[in-house]
């Protein structure tokens, strides 16, 4: 049976695997293509919004998850509500990013506004079932019942929360993909300990996704995720945390995230988070100041390596995850293993 869970997994690897290239060919044929920033003179060589693929396997494979429940093991019910509402929250979010990539960032796109307001609106799928637990349990302070306060103010803020901070860190061949492999692998770990294995394979179904495209994302990329793959991982994220009652150990992985946040308010929000490229493909710090962690991660890397390229800087943000993460999972391990 297990086994039999695992195949939903394999179709999303298989149908992005057989609809990336398609849709980078598409993109070429129609002059669907993006500047490769932080490319010495940014050619405009990428394929755009290969997230689009991304939601879709991902969709289709949790789908499939429930085909195999219902003719195969003959379950029906229980958790079903809960998975359309997650589905539900990550099509929301992925239209928004999708009109978002067609209106184009560089000519403003959605404003910061309506795209908060789209991110809340997103929520409501989980804010009608009344999803996960009101009592929330809060270091140093124990558990918190907030009551109607959950699901009509924390879950739409955590959602909201999520999806835009999770487009913040981004910008660079790789980072995004291979970011959400990383991230909902950890918050896969978990929910599969704390008893929620069906959240566990819906990340999985996405991080069979993502493996596919980070091959065709990673330097020098084939293919830019665009911001409906950011929100739709955001969102994933922000809903496993709800859903799965893990919202601690979710938002100590997002540290990351909370820094970028922070870096970001530096500059009001409107500084970006590509570095100034070098013709022989290095990078140099953009602006006088710090305001991202891939500026941070340029200036560490310049300690150390007379030369820093972008793949560089990506594996060395894609590290620091990965230890946030392992400490999490120390200080949480009561509550999880």
């Amino acid at each position: 049976m297990e086994i039999i869970l695992l195949l939903p997994a394999a179709i999303s690897f298989i149908l992005c695997a057989l609809l990336l290239p398609k849709w980078i060919r598409k993109c070429w044929q129609n002059d669907m293509l993006w500047e490769n920033m932080n490319k010495y003179d940014h050619p405009r060589n990428v394929a755009a919004s290969g997230g689009i693929i991304i939601v879709m396997s991902f969709v289709l494979s949790v789908l499939s998850y429930i085909a195999i429940k219902t003719f195969i093991l003959h379950e029906n019910g229980g958790i079903d509500v809960y998975i359309f509402s997650l589905l539900s929250v990550i099509l929301i979010l992925a239209i928004t990013g999708l009109t978002d990539d067609l209106l184009g960032w560089k000519h403003g796109g959605l404003s910061k506004r309506f795209r908060i307001f789209l991110a809340i609106a997103a929520s409501i799928p989980l804010v009608v079932i009344n999803a996960g637990e009101q009592a929330v349990n809060i270091p140093f302070l124990g558990y918190i019942d907030f009551g109607i306060i959950y699901p009509l103010i924390i879950i739409p803020i955590g959602i909201a929360g999520a999806t835009t901070t999770y487009n913040f860190l981004a910008g660079m061949n790789g980072l995004e993909a291979g970011q959400g492999i990383i991230i909902l692998s950890a918050m896969a770990l978990v929910s599969y300990l704390t008893g929620t294995a069906w959240l566990a394979l819906a990340a999985i179904c996405m991080i069979a996704s993502l493996a596919v495209f980070y091959y065709y994302n990673r330097f020098p990329a084939k293919v830019l995720p665009g911001d409906i793959m950011t929100y739709s991982i955001g969102g994933l994220i922000a809903s496993m945390a709800i859903l799965g009652n893990i919202e601690r150990i979710a938002v100590f992985f997002f540290i990351p995230y909370i820094l970028e946040v922070f870096l970001k308010l530096r500059g009001n929000l409107k500084k970006q988070s590509f570095g100034k490229p070098n013709k022989d493909g290095s990078l140099e710090l953009p602006y006088d100041k710090i305001y991202g962690i891939t500026h941070l991660s340029i200036l560490i890397l310049k300690k150390f390596k007379k030369k820093v390229f972008e793949k560089d800087v990506v594996y060395l943000i894609h590290a620091f995850q990965i230890g946030i993460i392992l400490i999490g999972l120390i200080i949480f391990r009561k509550s999880i293993f």
